[in-house]
């Protein structure tokens, strides 16, 4: 057990699990993806835009899936999805912002608005599914031996590596600083999330108040990783499997939320719709497997 535990982590920390890293971008789009198309169904998709995320999150998750059997999916198609729904984000983004500003006051009266309007980070949490996806596309699989020939110095991808994630050492397992970044602005935006989600249930019940002071715990921890590798070591696994678990716990209790809704599973579609979103807490979660995982990488060649 120990022997394989040491595999693992050998595996992690050389970059040589592409093969993984897709498929947890492919679930993750599945979760992001049920979440944004019921949100979007409450919407009456009154725009035709508001089908891409769907769409995409599906076409991710297949990617993801393909990635998990296929090299050359996962170093193509995994990519190329990926990158679409990243931008597909950032568009989600700036509708929701507009949204936002189209309310009756508009920013003059943010705090209303925000919690009444459209979820305004939920596009740019869906884009960390995407994220994944573009990372384990640089990677190396699980079946790969350490010896393997890395990319040429000159190799298209490699090039597209050092402009986009700012490292070559990507498929040698060396972005822990890029894994912090992204854990960092993730937990931000599912602690966003969190925050005006129990506010409209006006924190009712005493564990909606835990994502809420886990989230800058797990941000301060992921920043401070970015800086000081003994960080990255110690307190930023401790506070990501603290939102793992709580990300858990909330996914248990958002799905007792739903079963206690009147009708209970004879309305089950109607009360997931119109209860607590039942995958959010996983998503908090997911972003806490994320700093879990740049705890365990190597850090960037200075």
């Amino acid at each position: 057990m120990v022997r394989e535990l040491a595999g693992i982590d050998a595996h992690i920390r050389e970059g040589r699990f592409q093969r993984s890293l897709s498929l947890m971008a492919g679930l993750s789009s599945v979760l992001a993806g049920i979440e944004v198309g019921y949100e979007h169904y409450k919407g009456s998709y009154g725009q035709r835009i508001m089908y891409t995320p769907v769409i995409l999150s599906a076409a991710l998750a297949g990617a993801g899936a393909w990635g998990f059997f296929n090299r050359w999916a996962a170093r193509t198609v995994l990519r190329v999805v990926s990158g679409l729904t990243l931008i597909d984000s950032l568009i989600g983004f700036l509708f929701h912002v507009r949204g936002i500003q189209r309310k009756p006051g508009g920013w003059r009266i943010p705090v209303a608005n925000i919690v009444m309007g459209p979820p305004i980070f939920a596009p740019l949490l869906f884009g960390v599914s995407a994220y994944l996806g573009f990372i384990a596309s640089f990677l190396r699989p699980e079946e790969m031996t350490s010896h393997v020939a890395l990319l040429k110095p000159r190799s298209p991808y490699a090039e597209v590596s050092r402009a986009l994630l700012g490292t070559p050492g990507i498929r040698e397992g060396r972005f822990q600083k890029h894994l912090a970044v992204a854990t960092m602005f993730g937990t931000l935006f599912s602690g966003f999330e969190a925050l005006y989600s129990h506010y409209k249930n006006n924190f009712r019940y005493k564990a909606q108040w835990s994502p809420v002071i886990i989230a800058p715990l797990l941000m301060a921890a992921a920043a401070g990783a970015i800086r000081d590798p003994r960080i990255a070591r110690s307190w930023l696994p401790l506070m990501s499997v603290c939102a793992m678990v709580d990300g858990a716990a909330g996914f248990f209790y958002h799905a007792r939320g739903v079963l206690r809704r009147p009708g209970r599973r004879k309305t089950l579609l109607y009360n997931v719709l119109y209860g607590p979103p039942l995958f959010a807490p996983l998503l908090f979660a997911a972003c806490g497997t994320v700093g879990l995982l740049a705890s365990l990488m190597r850090r960037e060649q200075s």
